[in-house]
């Protein structure tokens, strides 16, 4: 066994700390990708694991707010760049980590953890639970037509490039993030992950384009996405429209960009890689069997203060639950709390009144911004009703109105 140092980041040691990082997951990024990440890198909430001179773990957090049920901004550390030499597996380094980070995230202050697992099976035993879903699709365009809502022919649309509509862009996405749990509001830099465009990672597509949603000179609405051209023999047309991310203020809008998506000349399908479960295109076309949809796995979310967690999100109905709280990995939240809330608000306290619903931080984590149902959890024996109708009143009051949904990685 080794000797290996646990150290905080280094501004100076950023390179050798990131390739690490990059063989864990076979390769070097791009260099436009690495540069921005260097820039976002916050040194002093990253560590790294060290072997006399070679770094062999990294773990990284990002300072986030997070939009929670009911539209408030959280402080949340966005857990990142976690990697273990495969020289050094199975040594404890990782929980080692993990530990470091949540006593950190604590003493800061921020009451939720957050990340996206490169292998889900690992996060669970750290109190993480799946929060969010992504919607993926391929839209079979030359076939399916949408039923567009009223006024999308007054919405102006013109092509811009990405990078000079940055800030129209970042405006309509800043008041997009309360109505929905899940997003991030982005702290300055964060904006250019959406126009980062190296060659190598369009897969044979074109380069990033920009299409502007107006309504009388006001951007309202905007999509990003890429062109893949392709021939079938005989020269017919088969492209496709990869989205990378739409945003829009209102419905018309919102269709205006969808049919300017569908309309694109030379291509037959839309493929979508990262929708909310619920968004509203599905309900748009006429025909849903040509769209392909499925569902993956999104944000993982862990409550690190369980008491000011469940009081930074409001509730769908009134609610007032014991809830006995099981986590092994951070112990300051075991034990009984009550949760008293409704649509204005929560208090959740230490209490010795007798439990009335039992599970971990983990369901806790999936539950929380709505996006779970606490009865599926219980179907699945993961949460357990020691009241008779406290199961039923907390799943309904835990609901959100539109379903969770992280926008993009980090």
């Amino acid at each position: 066994m080794t000797t290996t140092d646990v150290r905080v980041l280094r501004p100076d040691d950023w390179d050798r700390w990131f390739s690490n990082l990059e063989l864990a997951f076979g390769g070097r990024e791009a260099e436009e990708e690495r540069e921005f990440d260097r820039s976002v890198t916050e040194c002093e909430r990253s560590i790294g694991v060290w072997d006399g001179d070679e770094v062999v773990a990294t773990a990284g957090a990002f300072s986030f707010r997070l939009s929670v049920p009911g539209g408030a901004l959280v402080p949340a550390a966005g857990v990142t760049m976690v990697s273990v030499a495969p020289t050094h597996r199975r040594r404890g380094l990782l929980t080692a980590m993990m530990r470091r980070q949540l006593d950190d995230i604590r003493a800061l202050g921020e009451p939720l953890a957050l990340l996206t697992a490169s292998e889900p099976a690992i996060y669970g035993r750290f109190g993480y639970g799946a929060a969010t879903q992504q919607l993926m699709a391929d839209i079979q365009s030359s076939l399916v037509r949408l039923q567009l809502p009223p006024g999308t022919e007054e919405i102006r649309l013109r092509l811009a490039k990405p990078a000079d509509v940055l800030e129209q862009c970042e405006a309509v996405y800043a008041q997009s993030v309360a109505a929905r749990p899940g997003m991030l509001a982005r702290q300055p830099g964060w904006e250019r992950q959406g126009v980062l465009d190296p060659p190598e990672d369009r897969g044979g597509a074109g380069a990033l384009q920009c299409v502007v949603a107006e309504r009388g000179g006001e951007t309202v609405g905007y999509a990003r996405y890429h062109n893949k051209a392709q021939w079938q023999p005989g020269a017919v047309p088969e492209g496709t429209v990869i989205l990378r991310d739409l945003e829009a203020l209102d419905p018309a809008a919102y269709g205006a960009l969808w049919q300017f998506l569908f309309d694109i000349d030379l291509t037959s399908t839309v493929k979508v890689r990262n929708r909310p479960a619920d968004d509203a295109w599905l309900h748009l076309v006429s025909d849903i069997r040509r769209c392909a949809v499925r569902l993956r796995d999104g944000l993982y979310l862990r409550p690190v203060e369980v008491g000011a967690a469940l009081e930074a999100r409001t509730y769908a109905t009134d609610v007032d639950v014991v809830l006995d709280v099981t986590d092994s990995f951070c112990p300051w939240n075991e034990g009984r709390w009550r949760l008293t809330g409704g649509p204005k608000g929560a208090s959740c306290v230490r209490t010795e009144d007798p439990a009335e619903l039992a599970l971990s931080v983990r369901e806790l984590g999936s539950a929380y911004l709505g996006g779970t149902a606490l009865t599926a959890l219980a179907a699945a024996g993961r949460v357990r009703e020691l009241r008779e109708g406290a199961l039923a009143e907390a799943s309904a009051a835990f609901a959100a109105p539109v379903l969770p949904w992280l926008p993009h990685g980090f």
